[in-house]
């Protein structure tokens, strides 16, 4: 007999989470689009989730490092790893992808997510820029 995978509701997920020594507050107004957004935190990294209409958590923002009280995406320009907002970009270190790995899983775990092999390996950046293939058809 196939075993029934249950999915932790949203009020589930964050009591996990807050059990898990994440910081849990309200995240900055507009950002949830509308929904009761939440920021959570831990080893530097932090992301943006809410409830989702059936009631699941819903990743509003990826993990990212937390740089200049902002979250930082994680952008791969093929030579080197950044960590990049609106006003900084830094060099992400083997410690930053790490902890962004780390968040990540323990997030999903909690969250019920699928946990995609790719993913599973090391972190994954949001955007990837490789300045030699610039001009190629």
């Amino acid at each position: 007999m196939a075993t029934k995978i249950t999915t932790p509701t949203f009020t589930d997920a964050l009591a996990t989470l807050a059990g898990k020594q994440f910081d849990v507050s309200a995240a900055k107004d507009g950002s949830g689009g509308g929904k009761k957004a939440y920021q959570i935190r831990k080893y530097g990294v932090a992301a943006e989730i809410a409830a989702a209409a059936d009631g699941t958590t819903l990743v509003l923002k990826r993990p990212g490092w937390l740089l200049g009280g902002e979250i930082a995406r994680l952008v791969d320009k093929g030579y080197q790893k950044f960590l990049k907002t609106p006003k900084l970009e830094i060099p992400a270190s083997a410690d930053h992808l790490r902890a962004i790995h780390e968040f990540s899983e323990e997030l999903k775990k909690a969250a019920g997510a699928e946990n995609l092999y790719n993913e599973a390996l090391g972190t994954t950046s949001d955007r990837y820029v490789y300045d030699r293939v610039k001009g190629r058809e």
